[in-house]
C-alpha cells in the first residue's frame, strides 16, 4: 500500500457531525459483528438495521459479500487483501459515523491483526460483537455451498477451514447464534446499539414487535467471504 501523502490538508464543512446527530436524535457509532460464515451475522445486521430505520434512526449495514461486488473487487482472499478489504469498509464506515450514520458491518475479520486495524481507525466509535456459533453449525446453515467448495479444496484460504479464525478476546458484546432464536439475538443487539446510541429502547420496540416469532437463523443464513 503506497504511503500517505503528507501534504494533503483535511476540509472540514460548516455541518458538523454534532449538528447531524442532534438533527437525528441520536449518535452515531460502528457496530462491528464479527464471526464465523453462517454465524448470522448478516441476518442480524439486516433485521437491526430494519428495526431502527422503522424507528426513524439513521442506520446503514455494510455486508462482507455486497462491498466486494464494488469497493473492494480488486481484493482477494489472501491475508495482506483480507486485510486491506478490512481497511477499505472501517475507514468507509468512519465517513458514513462523521455523517451521524449508525453503522452495522457484518465481516468475519478473523485475526486478532484485523480487528487492531478496524479500533486503529474507528477508535473511540467502534464496538465490537462477537457473533458465536461452532463451526459444525456453520457449516450445516451452508446455503451457497461455501463451505463444501472449500471442504474440496476449490476455495483458498476460506476461514474456520483453510484459514484461522482468532476469538475476539473482549468484545464488548457476545452474541450466541446457536442457542438463541434469530428474534432473542436481534433483541440483544438492538438493546446494545440503542444504549450506546443514546436513544431509548422503546423507540424501535413496535418495530421488532412486528417481526415473525421463532425464527431460526438456519433459515436465513447470512454466508460471506470477507
Amino acid at each position: 500500500m503506497a504511503e500517505k501523502e503528507p501534504h494533503i490538508i483535511r476540509q472540514r464543512g460548516s455541518v458538523s457531525r454534532t449538528d447531524r446527530e442532534q438533527r437525528n436524535g441520536h449518535s452515531a457509532r460502528v457496530f462491528w459483528l464479527t464471526g464465523l460464515s453462517g454465524s448470522g451475522k448478516s441476518t442480524i445486521a439486516h433485521a437491526v438495521e430494519k428495526a431502527l430505520f422503522d424507528a426513524g434512526m439513521q442506520a446503514v449495514v455494510f455486508d462482507g459479500d455486497n462491498v466486494r461486488h464494488g469497493l473492494c473487487s480488486n481484493l482477494g482472499f489472501s491475508p495482506e487483501d483480507r486485510q486491506e478489504n478490512i481497511r477499505r469498509i472501517s475507514e468507509v464506515s468512519k465517513l458514513f459515523a462523521e455523517s451521524g450514520t449508525i453503522c452495522l458491518c457484518a465481516f468475519i475479520a478473523p485475526l486478532e491483526a484485523d480487528r487492531t486495524v478496524i479500533r486503529s481507525v474507528l477508535g473511540d466509535d467502534l464496538r465490537e460483537i462477537y457473533v458465536s456459533c461452532p463451526l459444525s453449525v456453520c457449516e450445516a446453515r451452508d446455503v451457497k455451498g461455501y463451505y463444501a467448495r472449500a471442504r474440496a479444496g476449490l476455495i483458498k484460504h476460506y476461514t474456520g477451514i483453510s484459514a484461522p479464525y482468532e476469538v475476539p478476546q473482549q468484545p464488548h458484546l457476545v452474541v450466541d447464534t446457536d442457542r438463541e432464536s434469530l428474534d432473542e439475538s436481534v433483541a440483544k443487539v438492538l438493546d446494545f446499539v440503542m444504549h450506546n446510541t443514546r436513544r431509548n429502547i422503546r423507540h424501535a420496540e413496535g418495530a421488532l414487535a412486528d417481526m415473525p416469532e421463532g425464527r431460526s437463523l438456519g433459515t436465513t443464513p447470512p454466508v460471506s467471504l470477507s
